[in-house]
């Protein structure tokens, strides 16, 4: 059986949890639940160092601003594992050539990153923490709950992350406008942190907008 249902479902969800995917596949590999999950994934401290990016980025992803700024940092982070992910469930199944299933699943963890990024940006133009904790808590059970239904179904968990990944970009596109409010935002606020700085004083407060 191709293994792409599972590259194309796997990329979608590293672009919005990277370590939820390496920490999911590789349990669900090494307790006997899934056989087509690579040794790589599987080793020890590979599932330690997921668990543990897993609950910081947990507490990270949930609170405004702080949110943006992980998901910047992890804008190589998340389209790399998700290539690296695919290329391991390629090489492990070998229905479909490594570097084809790499730029799959690594092209598909960019685009859903870029969602999930515009979205909190989107979300951070009203910064109070409960639309945060509610957004991230939905990504971290949609992740969780695909990637699961991969396992058995990968054709219709890869029709799920299609539909959702186009869902995602239209909503972003419509969210352009408070995006850039953001973005706007916080350039004052740099600016105001750097006026301060040089004159020896507290930031004066962001403008509304």
């Amino acid at each position: 059986m191709s293994v792409l249902p599972l590259v194309f479902t796997s990329g979608w969800a590293s672009g919005i949890n990277a370590y939820a995917v390496v920490l999911l596949l590789g349990i669900f590999g090494a307790t006997g639940v899934a056989d087509d999950v690579p040794e790589a994934l599987q080793r020890p401290d590979v599932l330690i160092a997921a668990g543990v990016l897993f609950l910081i980025e947990a507490v990270a992803d949930k609170i405004p601003y702080v949110d943006s700024a992980w998901d910047s940092v992890h804008t190589v982070v998340r389209p790399l594992a998700g290539a690296v992910v695919a290329a391991l469930l390629a090489g492990q199944n070998g229905s479909l050539p490594e570097l084809a299933a790499g730029a799959i699943g690594g092209t598909t963890a960019l685009l859903s990153h870029l969602v999930k990024a515009g979205t909190r940006m989107a979300v951070n133009t009203s910064p109070e923490p409960v639309s945060n904790i509610a957004i991230s808590v939905a990504e971290d059970l949609g992740v969780a709950g695909l990637i699961t239904f991969a396992i058995f179904n990968p054709v219709a968990a890869a029709v799920i992350a299609g539909t959702l990944l186009v869902l995602g970009i239209v909503t972003v596109v419509f969210l352009v406008s408070r995006i850039r409010r953001f973005l706007r935002r916080r350039a004052e606020r740099r600016a105001q942190k750097r006026l301060a700085t040089a004159g020896g004083g507290a930031p004066p407060p962001p403008t509304g907008g």
